[in-house]
């Protein structure tokens, strides 16, 4: 026996050891182990499996082994040259399993890698609400279902709150952020936070530095900033602006000017254009122009613009439109509840810089035109008064009429109550046609009068993926909009300090 075991031994015999009830004459004695009656009592009482594992040349033969393998390591630790051949004997196994082809490249100048290289590139549905929420879903989400299906939610939203504009995005494209102070930001697809068809998305105040009086009154998706294309902006003072689009593919952080605006003048109406289409402006007033885009020359960010349409005392453009169908409908709402469908051939050319044509009468039972935008007979839009109200109304339930006509009603509202805005209403379903575009579509331009609630505009989108025109004007948080006198002067469809 070895020296180690003599000892365990020797240390196993001490009384120091001994159990405390164990009765004297038993434990380890110089004749060996003697079992008290208690101690055999249990051996018997344990189980057959317990008696196997105890089995006393297995535990021998454990323990030799564990001592032979303690005397090897300190042996190989002890001889350097041991240590050597072990080591050369892994590199060798490492080289049988791991020994295949170079699977990465080795070159001098390693190139930069940005975020955006990161990204996956795809295609992507943007929905913006009239409060102002973003969020950005998979066009896969929406790619299940085939013509005459029900469609998906494309993004769920508060009672007061409804999807304001909806397109199709490359996760690498630029998509134009134009605010009411006449300033541009940009964002990139995947720059938009993703979400499900659950979700609301995040303010989009929160993607962009913007000031304390300042809100995002149109965002235009763009896939390229080419010299074709063009950028045109209407004011409420009724400066119209043409601009091209290759003017903003320098991106920067903190925005630029993309209009000079003077005092109290503020941008209403934003779309990208081909330079080919008509240019609607409607005033508070119950008036319309419409001039040709190649009547207003192409000038840089920094100009104020020219004169698009002449306004009376107090008077003020809240929505400019592009007419790019001559099928489709002009729906106008006036402050009082009232409104109706007017084809928009009926809306001729009368040059830029004049008063206009009579939209709808803004007689006292009417008050005072708040919003105008392009319908189809299939298409619904949302009435929102001052008091926050919403109602839901199919375009095809409201009578087409002619210009000079007070229209009909569309929403009953409580005294002090004034229609605030309309807007034509986006649902899943226009994926279909948002994405069909291949970046060079003309907008609509179709929006409506301000929120009352915060003071925000929205847009309309457009038939193409640079087409998402948009308007309506922010004055600050002060009154709501609908003719209330404030100063002296009557707002229509503005927010004014």
């Amino acid at each position: 026996r070895s020296a180690v075991v003599e000892q365990m031994l020797a240390r196993a015999a001490a009384d120091a050891s001994r159990p405390a009830d164990l009765a004297p004459g038993f434990g380890m004695t110089p004749d060996g182990y003697r079992l008290s009656e208690a101690q055999a009592q249990a051996i018997l009482e344990l189980r057959l499996q317990r008696l196997t594992g105890l089995e006393q040349d297995k535990i021998v033969a454990d323990y030799r082994e564990l001592l032979d393998r303690i005397a090897d390591y300190l042996d190989i630790l002890a001889k350097p040259e041991r240590i050597t051949a072990i080591i050369i004997e892994e590199l060798k196994q490492i080289r049988e399993q791991y020994g295949d082809e170079r699977r990465s490249e080795i070159v001098l100048n390693a190139e930069d890698i940005v975020l955006e290289d990161l990204i996956t590139p795809e295609d992507v549905v943007v929905t913006f609400s009239h409060s102002g929420y973003i969020k950005a879903q998979p066009l896969a989400d929406y790619r299940a279902q085939r013509r005459g299906g029900r469609g998906k939610q494309a993004a769920a939203t508060k009672e007061d709150d409804f999807v304001d504009r909806l397109f199709v995005v490359h996760t690498h494209d630029y998509m134009l952020c134009f605010s009411s102070r006449g300033r541009v930001y940009w964002l990139k697809g995947y720059e938009v936070p993703q979400g499900n068809r659950q979700s609301r998305g995040k303010p989009i105040v929160n993607l962009l530095p913007l000031e304390a009086d300042e809100r995002i009154n149109a965002v235009l998706p763009v896939k390229s900033f080419d010299e074709e294309h063009f950028v045109f902006m209407a004011t409420t003072s009724g400066y119209v602006k043409k601009t091209p689009l290759a003017d903003f593919s320098r991106p920067m952080k903190k925005g630029i000017i993309a209009l000079g605006l003077g005092d109290a003048d503020y941008l209403v109406g934003v779309a990208i254009t081909d330079g080919t289409h008509d240019v609607m402006l409607f005033s508070d007033a119950g008036k319309a122009v419409r001039f040709a885009e190649e009547d207003v020359r192409p000038m840089g960010r920094q100009a104020r613009g020219v004169i698009g349409m002449r306004l009376g005392d107090d008077q003020f453009v809240i929505s400019m439109l592009v007419a790019a169908d001559e099928n489709q409908s002009v729906l106008t709402a006036t402050e009082h509840g009232f409104g109706k469908r007017t084809s928009i051939a009926e809306y001729t050319r009368h040059g830029r810089g004049t008063q206009g044509m009579i939209a709808i009468q803004t007689s006292e039972r009417n008050g005072k035109l708040v919003g105008a935008t392009l319908v189809d007979d299939k298409d619904e839009i949302m009435l929102i008064s001052t008091a926050g109200v919403l109602i839901r109304t199919k375009v095809d339930q409201i009578r087409e009429m002619g210009r000079s006509t007070q229209g009909v009603s569309l929403i009953s509202l409580d005294t002090g109550t004034r229609l605030a805005g309309v807007q034509r209403i986006f649902e899943a379903e226009d994926v279909a046609v948002a994405g069909n575009g291949d970046g060079s579509g003309d907008g609509d331009g179709s929006g409506h009068g301000t929120n009352g609630e915060d003071g925000e505009s929205n847009a309309g989108t457009g038939n193409g993926g640079n087409g998402n025109g948009g308007n309506g004007t922010h004055r600050g948080n002060g009154q709501d909009a609908g003719g209330d006198d404030v100063d002296g002067k009557a707002w229509s469809g503005l927010d004014k300090d």
